[in-house]
């Protein structure tokens, strides 16, 4: 099918290239998308034209938000259908991340648009737009008031799963699509986003015995923008946390556990190379205290490097805020 025949909108729908166009993408990856994973729209109008209603298109937005996380295209695409998005649904993040929720009038997601040098923030809000700007000129003063505004407006979590994510896949994307230009934006962005962070967190939380929350990268991975995030979050909140970051040694993620005897140990992987469900699956089975008064960490397996399988003892909450809320009912019996 010609992009000709699409160009105009069936009444009552979107055409496959004002799709294509509002997700970021060409119009062959969303009829690849219908054809193979059968994400395609629920009603046709006569002849060979598509109808894709606002349900049609949160379920490709959210297949955008899951591959761009690393998952696998067919994993993607079912988890796709099996979820029931909000429509239209915000932009999503790479895990772990809110559930998509409706925006309030004043914060009302954005038409497709581009900042800066064509990149594409398909229904992100208005504040993605200057981060990237800020993050394309190299421009560090405007990028961290940016980001810090957009904290303290929406808090933590939204910041991250409504403002932050969508703009470090929009670079990411802009990455993948121009070879090796824009390498220096991602981690420009990515920098300024650790310190916004970091500048954002309270101060430590003090210990309280059974609270505490271990969070490591597992061995191999260095992605630890997510358990930033979280561990701020968490700090917000009043609970503790021992923060190991990036490629913690076995050995030494085992020893950090028998010292802290937390009360649950996230372990983040970004990719099924370095997700090790004997690892988690160990560190779920340690055991501390006096007998018959012996305790266990609740092991969080975060990331979309666990996909697939759920690993046995373990918990894997869907996104960021459910990871907090469950770490903070944890902490608080």
């Amino acid at each position: 099918m010609s992009d000709s025949t699409e160009s105009a909108a069936p009444e009552g729908g979107l055409t496959t290239g004002e799709v294509a166009r509002r997700l970021g993408v060409a119009p062959t990856t969303v009829r690849t998308w219908d054809h193979r994973y059968g994400l395609g729209p629920d009603r046709h109008t006569g002849g060979r034209h598509r109808r894709w209603t606002p349900a049609d298109v949160a379920r490709l937005e959210r297949m955008c938000a899951l591959t761009a996380t690393g998952i696998p295209p067919a994993e993607a695409a079912r988890l796709a259908r099996e979820t029931q998005a909000p429509a239209p649904a915000p932009a999503a993040g790479p895990a772990p991340t809110a559930p998509p929720r409706r925006a309030p009038a004043r914060e009302a997601a954005a038409p497709a648009s581009r900042a800066g040098s064509g990149l594409r923030l398909g229904d992100a809000r208005q504040e993605c737009k200057g981060i990237a700007r800020a993050a394309l000129r190299l421009d560090a003063a405007a990028l961290d008031r940016l980001l810090l505004d957009a904290i303290r407006e929406h808090g933590l979590v939204a910041a991250w799963t409504e403002v932050i994510v969508p703009t470090l896949q929009a670079v990411g994307r802009k990455w993948e699509s121009s070879g090796e230009r824009y390498v220096e934006v991602e981690h420009f962005l990515s920098w300024h986003v650790s310190g916004a962070l970091r500048r954002a967190a309270p101060d430590t939380v003090p210990d309280r015995p059974g609270a505490t929350t271990v969070l490591a990268c597992v061995p191999g991975e260095n992605h630890t923008l997510a358990l930033e995030v979280l561990s701020a979050a968490l700090a917000e909140r009043g609970i503790p946390v021992r923060m190991f970051g990036g490629a913690l040694p076995v050995e030494s993620l085992i020893a950090a556990v028998r010292r802290t005897g937390p009360a649950a140990v996230a372990l983040w992987a970004q990719s099924r190379t370095t997700a090790s469900r004997p690892l988690a699956q160990h560190v779920a089975a340690m055991e501390w205290g006096v007998r018959g008064a012996r305790r266990r960490p609740l092991v969080l397996t975060l990331g979309p490097g666990w996909s697939g399988r759920p690993v046995p003892g373990t918990a894997r909450p869907y996104g960021l805020a459910d990871t907090v809320q469950a770490l903070e009912g944890l902490a608080s019996r």
